[in-house]
């Protein structure tokens, strides 16, 4: 038997540390956000079959062609570990009856899987939050949802370097009309292109205009827009997001080269880029997929959606320094382990008024003290022998100083002066002990 510790599967990570509490603070804001715009949770399978993914983002795609983990279960079904959300949440839609509620809006977060290159804030397994509103044709949800994205990034503290990039890829009249235009524009120079970009002239042109190869690149600044396609109608909407977009006070940039290659999006398309990430600049993206639910065998159902990735946001707040710095509310130290009764009825008692508590029981007296004050706790409660006498516990204030005898009974009164003179100390007001 093998005695070397066997690693981490690459493209896999540990997350420990200051980067775990940037990975908690990036979902635990997410999830007060989508709770102010009343978007549901739901919880989603980690593998689907291969279908519902191959049928909705497409057979052509690198993802499914190239990136699925998918594998033949015992009963011969072949199954996929979700490589995003967006698929299986359709699925759900349509497999348990979730029309009655539409419109219907819905957000999630947790692991995806996708076999690529790993590299600076990407994984081959990953993390995601996502949103999505099904049901709703109308520009507004569409408003609602970058509104919301735009809200998140501010909440995170990172909006700042993050600029929203929006298009429009027109109703499906329109979307045809310019698609036709572009291959007859590329197939002129088909020669010239990328070899990636030879085989999807036919199949999927507009994802030539994302190639990211210079010999694409060439051509894309002077092939034809969707601008010259809109239907009067296409226009119209397109004017209702971004007049819906001014009026909450949310910057916008068009990006007239920015698509989604798959036929079932419609309408908005966006992406929230930074520069802060090295070449992998998008941190949120998504838009509107009118077409999607058809593809797997569905009344027609317009929708919209974003995601974004985890790791990215976590690495922005990590850099930003948003993240609230590492802080509890009381570290209980008992001499010895005479006081652990006691302190295990203090730690009681104010966890039970939502108070963060650890019970330090071994070391040397500084060094705990040390430890307690490093980890960021606001306060000791010590436990010595006066203290097991009088059944009391002392109270010392790691921030400002003070220390007091208190009872039980007192304990909870001492801990919310304590915490409302460091809400103090943070907001910069003056105190008479300053």
């Amino acid at each position: 038997m093998s005695t070397k510790t066997p690693q981490a599967i690459r493209g896999t990570q540990d997350i420990f540390g200051a980067e775990a509490e940037a990975f908690a603070h990036v979902v635990e804001t997410f999830e007060r956000v989508r709770k102010l715009y009343r978007f549901r949770r739901v919880e989603m399978p980690v593998f689907e079959k291969t279908e519902v993914f191959s049928r909705s983002i497409g057979e052509t795609t690198d993802v499914v062609s190239k990136e699925m983990y998918s594998f033949e279960d015992r009963g011969g079904d072949s199954l996929t570990l979700r490589p995003e959300f967006t698929a299986g949440i359709a699925r759900a839609f349509l497999t348990n009856g979730w029309q009655q509620h539409a419109p219907l809006k819905v957000a999630t977060h947790g692991p995806l899987f996708r076999y690529e290159r790993p590299q600076k804030g990407r994984y081959r397994q990953f993390h995601q939050i996502d949103a999505e509103i099904i049901g709703a044709g109308e520009p507004q949800a569409d408003v609602e949802l970058l509104v919301m994205a735009d809200q998140l990034l501010k909440e995170l503290g990172i909006s700042d370097g993050v600029t929203l990039m929006l298009n429009t890829l027109g109703d499906g009249e329109s979307r045809e009309a310019w698609r036709a235009a572009l291959v007859e524009y590329f197939r002129a120079v088909k020669d010239q292109l990328s070899e990636d970009s030879q085989e999807r002239l036919e199949k999927n042109p507009l994802r030539i205009l994302d190639s990211k190869d210079p010999r694409d690149k060439a051509f894309v600044g002077d092939a034809p827009k969707i601008d010259d396609f809109l239907s009067t109608e296409a226009q119209d909407f397109f004017g209702k997001v971004t007049s819906g977009l001014d009026a909450a006070g949310v910057e916008w940039t068009r990006a007239p080269s920015l698509v989604r290659g798959l036929d079932y999006y419609r309408h908005t398309a966006f992406e929230f880029v930074t520069d802060r990430l090295g070449a992998q600049g998008t941190v949120l993206g998504g838009g509107r997929y009118d077409g999607l639910m058809e593809s797997l065998g569905g009344a027609p159902t317009p929708a919209v959606g974003w995601a974004a990735g985890i790791e990215r946001l976590a690495m922005l707040v990590a850099d930003a320094g948003t993240a609230q710095a590492a802080r509890f509310d009381a570290a209980i130290i008992p001499m010895d382990e005479a006081g652990l009764p006691l302190a295990n009825r203090a730690a009681r008692l104010l966890r039970d008024q939502w108070n963060s508590v650890e019970i330090f029981a071994t070391g040397k007296f500084k060094k705990r003290l040390s430890r307690a004050n490093e980890g960021g706790a606001l306060l000791a409660i010590i436990i010595g022998e006066d203290e097991l006498a009088s059944g009391d516990v002392t109270v010392k204030d790691l921030h400002g100083g003070e220390q007091v005898r208190v009872s039980l009974d007192g304990l909870a009164d001492a801990m919310s002066q304590a915490q409302n003179a460091q809400w103090l100390r943070d907001s910069g007001i003056p105190t008479d002990d300053a």
